[in-house]
């Protein structure tokens, strides 16, 4: 459960969840991550250093650039986690569309 709470934390922000859409697209470096954000390229690291920590990118060195790509597996932890969820609402909406459908049954056979 740790993972997932330093993963949501991290997608708290919203920095973080742009950098995370631009690394969707792809492998790129810090740099390229800064260019379109209004902060310095140690304030991009710092947000990278947050999504690293959660396991949500991997970084590596070549040479002097640090490419950073996604971590697949963390993103598919998140979505087991809200398969989890979707499943337990569809189960409830389920409950209630069968006792509303029960209530209309007796409703109209009150009525004939």
């Amino acid at each position: 459960m740790s993972k997932l709470d330093s993963a949501f934390s991290a997608l708290g922000d919203p920095t973080r969840r742009a950098i995370l859409a631009r690394l969707a697209l792809g492998e790129t470096t810090v740099m390229e991550l800064a260019e379109p954000f209004s902060m310095s390229q140690p304030a991009i690291s710092k947000h990278l250093r947050v999504l690293e920590g959660a396991g949500l990118i991997t970084r590596r060195a070549e040479g002097a650039k640090r490419p950073c790509k996604l971590m697949p597996e963390a993103l598919s932890e998140i979505d087991q986690w809200l398969a989890m969820l979707r499943e337990a609402l569809t189960a409830n909406y389920d409950r209630l569309d069968a006792l509303l459908a029960e209530m209309q049954t007796s409703t109209k056979e009150k009525k004939s």
